[in-house]
C-alpha cells in the first residue's frame, strides 16, 4: 500500500461500522483522537464530557484483531465503561484512543445504543 502523507503527518485509515451495519471510512493524521475522527465522519457518538472520562457517551467496540494493539485501558476508563450500555470485551472509550501508525486500518463498531444529541 502506498504511504499516505499530509503535510508532515502520516494518515491513518479508520473503518467505522454503524449500528445498522453500514461502513464509513475516514482518514486522520497520526496523533488524532478517535472521538474527534468519529464525529467528523458523522458517527453518532456524543462525547458529552469532551474527553474528560466523566461519561461513557463515546463508547465504541474495537474489532478483536485490533484490540490488542491498543494500550490497556486505565482504571478510570474501565469505571466509565461499567456505566456504558452494550459493553463488550473489546469496548473502549473513543476519547481515550490516540491514532498511531500501528492502528492504520482499525475497525471500530458504533454500538446500537449510541446517540449523538447534536445529530438528532
Amino acid at each position: 500500500m502506498p504511504e499516505r502523507r499530509h503535510r508532515e503527518f502520516e494518515l491513518v485509515e479508520v473503518n467505522f461500522v454503524t449500528a445498522e451495519g453500514g461502513q464509513v471510512k475516514a482518514e486522520a493524521e497520526t496523533g488524532a483522537n478517535l472521538l474527534d475522527v468519529a464525529q467528523a465522519a458523522g458517527m453518532a457518538l456524543e462525547g458529552t464530557c469532551e474527553g474528560q472520562m466523566a461519561c461513557s457517551t463515546c463508547h465504541v467496540i474495537v474489532a478483536d484483531e485490533w484490540f490488542a494493539k491498543l494500550g490497556a485501558a486505565s482504571a478510570e476508563e474501565e469505571d466509565m465503561l461499567d456505566l456504558a450500555a452494550g459493553v463488550q470485551r473489546t469496548s473502549r472509550l473513543s476519547c481515550q484512543i490516540e491514532l498511531s501508525d500501528e492502528l492504520d486500518g482499525i475497525e471500530i463498531s458504533v454500538p446500537e445504543q449510541a446517540h449523538d444529541m447534536q445529530i438528532g
